[in-house]
């Protein structure tokens, strides 16, 4: 092909201007920009291929937003592994106010920019913290932020974005991010609207090509369309590249045209053309960020470089002409780094070491060491590894695994590149790639030997299964991990057994190489009671217990259990933030019938994980919580629960999410059909290892069946949870069980459920487990003796915080008065069963007591679905929380949101409710106080 690089000079000031076509793009940014001008927010994701546009988009957003206060970052790929890298940059005009966050914000985004000393900093809490910042920054001037090449974002500042950008919603603030495709996709923003670039139209590709100043035969024009795809740089570079023979038809045009990697040839090519000096300056300034001119210069004075340089590579439309050291496109600066010759990017590389202070800029100047050496360097491997504890200490877990290893890569000695390679590995977990932390373990294998290191491969990978949802090998893998460590080290072997037990209670009986019954007996073995005042004690009182329970019987684990509850609600340490401690402590407190203590330890583990900002914990703590909202008759509540549970899952990568967590809200409201798909979703699972969803989901079907009055499929459903007893759900499934039974006269069925409820509710001594043994005893008793047990479960179930099991038995107490003609007694018990149903939305309970007190003679309307103000689930947070007495800052805190953001649901909440104070709240949507289900 014949290049026409000349030309290049010549057509770099006389190509349009103009944007040509991108309707539907204008109209997208235009839309997001009128919403921050309104006050609300907006967020855009452009994507496309290279050369297609993305850049000119941002080019156009910035010239339509005139009265807002524009600020750009283009990322830079040499810099994806230094962790908020490229946060810090976009924040620097803003990080006077940083005095200002709440103070655990402050000291996590200080920590996280390297500002400070502390603690690691959690990734959320430094979300929040950007959040807030920048919400505080456009309260005062809307702001527009415009991101370009997102796909080299660094991972925690990418995820930082990603976070804030899923929470603004009234905050004067825009945000557009420029991502390439099929480069650095995490699934970071697939949550956020985005909008795929596409080539142009062939008639709009057509204008922008035969709109410059040399001429293009309308015939070439068109094969030039098509053969580019309508990608305008492509177009654009081509009227530059072709001769004229070419561009009038006199010549043949290349087969194939110059796009993809062609189009890098051609970059290259211009840049082969420029003098020495200029390319290595282009090649300096490609390696170096793009907003530190400082360090660039002090490297150029190294390399024998001057300013003069510049301005071969300005004419020649490679740099721009407002900005000279920046490309005029991001992938000419991709093109120039790629082009140049590995010598020549070492040379490059050790300049800007050099010019990197050994103090201020440790980090980069680690990095630029290691791209400058070659073979094995012990001196640069150990300054990487020192810069990887640099960013652990700033919660920078992806950049730490990036910097060990790359130091593994340097390191001579086997075992202690093994090690890095295992600390590498443990820091992709800790920052959410798991398959990340596999790569890093498989590179390591050759090298791991003795028992230690192998078990804490074998440790990293059993987590990393954990966070895939592959549960089944989990029990197993970390048992083995248990043999080969051996007596070394106990408290290791404490935690590995721990970790097996709590990944075969979730498998339940989807195991594989071992059973929940093998490693419950292994954890009850090693125990060994440490000093009560450790801080752990509480915990591992709770995981013995537990353990005792399954290999030894309900008996011999509930003591313990109850002892680990009290030293809990004592005020022993809750939970580490980074596990999911919620499951272990519902299992618990089901299993003891202890609702107060779980509400207590949930509302207080939820608390916990706020604070720390550990997003992956708290998720999981909300669907307890939603648990307990839910047998105290607060559904509504607990959608809220759910939908923020979702939001977080949605927002961390974890796959635990959607309707499988909501099985009960759907049995308890009527929704059948949606219960029979996350039914089917659970039977799914178990392929992974997710067995104990199953019960779950048995538990909730019976729930189902029972409110539709389908008694013999209740008790086929009751019956499989009480064969296998698990701590999840096996007690509290003991009184459905009996009623079942005994409605289909399945005598022998109920006589077993209420002979366990026996044993075991006297000794767990809560009202809710005596409540529960009353009724099981008012069901089963012949005669006037049933009264009085009736009378008892009510009562009991009254004193704790149940108004769902409460209704239920008024509503069972209900029906046999009616049976025994005592038609009186009987509507004061369903009138109250009634409307406590009616209240929580338990659709099929409504109806089923509806028409036992049609049978009594008394008319009660028919439920009918209404939109309960219309409030959106956000709504309803914002609501409650106001009316426990929480500030809008204090709202905003929890939810992980702007206080702009809760005011703005406020005002909608007012204006749906028809109220103008949050006094008013309560009485109007039933918030403590009125709510039949308020808790007790």
């Amino acid at each position: 092909m014949a290049w026409n690089g000349g030309h290049q000079a010549a057509q770099a000031s006389g190509r349009p201007t103009a944007l040509v076509g991108r309707h539907a793009e204008r109209e997208a940014i235009g839309r997001l920009l009128d919403a921050v001008r309104d006050g609300l927010s907006g967020v855009l994701v452009l994507t496309g291929e290279p050369g297609i546009g993305k850049t000119r988009l941002l080019e156009y957003a910035a010239d339509r937003a005139a009265e807002l206060r524009v600020v750009r970052l283009t990322a830079v790929e040499q810099e994806t592994g230094l962790g908020f890298g490229a946060l810090h940059r976009l924040l620097r005009p803003f990080l006077d106010r940083a005095a200002q966050l709440p103070e655990p914000q402050r000291a996590a985004l200080d920590a996280a920019l390297g500002l400070a000393s502390g603690l690691p900093a959690d990734r959320y809490l430094v979300g929040l913290a950007t959040l807030t910042l920048l919400s505080g920054a456009a309260a005062d001037e809307p702001l527009l932020f415009l991101v370009d090449d997102g796909q080299w974002l660094d991972r925690e500042s990418a995820e930082t974005l990603a976070f804030a950008a899923r929470r603004l919603h009234a905050d004067s603030l825009g945000l557009i991010v420029a991502v390439r495709e099929g480069l650095g996709d995490r699934g970071l923003f697939d949550a956020l609207s985005t909008q795929r670039v596409p080539g142009l139209p062939e008639s709009e590709a057509r204008i922008l090509l035969t709109s410059g100043t040399r001429r293009v035969d309308l015939a070439v024009a068109d094969r030039i369309v098509v053969g580019t795809g309508g990608n305008p740089l492509a177009l654009l570079e081509l009227t530059d590249a072709l001769t004229a023979e070419q561009l009038t038809g006199i010549a043949p045009l290349p087969d194939p045209l110059p796009v993809g990697r062609l189009l890098e040839d051609h970059f290259q090519h211009l840049v082969r053309a420029l003098p020495s000096a200029t390319r290595t300056l282009l090649l300096l300034l490609a390696a170096a960020p793009s907003d530190d001119t400082g360090l660039m210069w002090r490297a150029a004075g190294r390399l024998g470089l001057s300013v003069r340089a510049v301005e071969p590579a300005v004419a020649a439309g490679v740099l721009g002409r407002g900005m000279p050291t920046a490309f005029r496109h991001p992938l000419i600066r991709s093109a120039v780094y790629a082009g140049a010759a590995p010598g020549e990017r070492r040379r490059v590389h050790t300049a800007l070491a050099a010019a990197c202070d050994a103090v201020q800029d440790a980090d980069r100047r680690a990095w630029h060491r290691a791209e400058a050496a070659e073979g094995v360097a012990d001196e640069v491997a150990d300054d990487l590894e020192a810069a990887s504890e640099r960013a652990r200490s700033r919660g920078g877990y992806s950049q730490q695994a990036l910097f060990l290893s790359r130091a593994a890569d340097f390191t001579g000695d086997p075992d202690k590149r093994a090690e890095r390679l295992l600390d590498a590995a443990q820091a992709h977990l800790m920052s959410g790639d798991a398959s990340a932390a596999g790569t890093a373990l498989d590179l390591a294998g050759a090298d791991i030997r003795g028992p230690v290191m192998r078990t804490r491969e074998l440790q990293i990978r059993a987590r990393a299964q954990m966070f895939q949802l592959g549960v089944a090998d989990v029990p197993a893998l970390l048992m083995n991990a248990v043999t080969r460590l051996g007596p070394r080290d106990p408290r290791l072997t404490w935690e590995l057994l721990c970790e097996a037990l709590h990944a075969a209670l979730v498998a339940h009986d989807a195991t594989r190489d071992t059973t929940l019954t093998e490693v419950a007996a292994a954890v009850a073995a090693a125990w060994h009671d440490p000093a009560p005042d450790t801080a752990t004690h509480g915990r591992d009182l709770l995981m013995e217990g537990l353990a005792r329970r399954v290999a030894e019987g309900w008996e011999h684990g509930a003591p313990v259990l109850r002892t680990a509850l009290d030293r809990l609600r004592g005020g022993a340490e809750i939970g580490d933030a980074n596990s999911p401690f919620a499951v272990m402590l519902a299992m618990a407190f089901d299993d003891l019938w202890d609702i107060r203590a779980g509400r207590e330890l949930s509302e207080r583990l939820a608390a916990a994980n706020r604070d720390a900002g550990a997003l992956y914990a708290l998720s999981i703590t909300l669907l307890v919580e939603a648990t307990c909202d839910l047998w105290d008759g607060r559904f509504t509540q607990a959608e809220v629960r759910y939908a923020e549970s979702d939001d977080i899952t949605a927002g961390t990568g974890f796959l635990g999410g959607g309707d499988i967590n909501r099985l009960h809200l759907f049995a308890l409201t009527g929704r059948e059909p949606e219960l029979r798909a996350a039914v089917r979703r659970t039977a799914q699972l178990r392929g992974v290892g997710l067995g104990l969803h199953q019960l779950l989901a048995q538990h909730a079907l019976t729930l189902f069946e029972l409110g539709q009055g389908h008694y013999r499929q209740a008790l086929q459903h009751a019956r499989a949870v009480f064969d296998d007893d698990p701590p999840s759900c096996g007690n509290r499934a003991l009184p459905l069980l009996v009623e079942a039974a005994v409605r289909v006269g399945d005598r022998a069925a109920a006589a077993a459920a209420l002979a366990r409820l026996e044993e075991r509710a006297p000794l767990a001594g809560t009202p809710w487990a005596l409540g529960a043994l009353a009724l099981g005893r008012a069901l089963t008793a012949d005669g006037d003796e049933a009264e009085k047990f009736y009378q008892e479960s009510v009562e009991l179930l009254g004193q704790v915080p149940l108004a769902l099991e409460q209704a239920r038995s008024r509503l069972l107490f209900g029906e046999w008065l009616r049976r025994r003609k005592r038609r009186s007694d009987a509507r004061a018990q369903l009138r109250a069963a009634y409307r406590s149903f009616d209240a929580f939305g338990a659709v099929p309970y409504a109806e089923r007591a509806r028409t036992e007190l049609l049978a009594t003679g008394e008319t009660a309307r028919r439920r009918t679905e209404e939109t309960r103000f219309d409030l959106t689930p956000r709504e309803w947070q914002v609501a409650a929380m106001a009316v426990a007495g929480l500030t809008n800052a204090e709202i905003a805190t929890r939810l992980f949101v702007t206080t702009s953001t809760v005011e703005f649901h406020m005002n909608k909440v007012f204006r749906k409710l028809g109220v103008t104070s949050r006094r008013q709240i309560p009485r109007t949507i039933g918030a403590p106080g009125s709510d039949p289900g308020a808790s007790r």
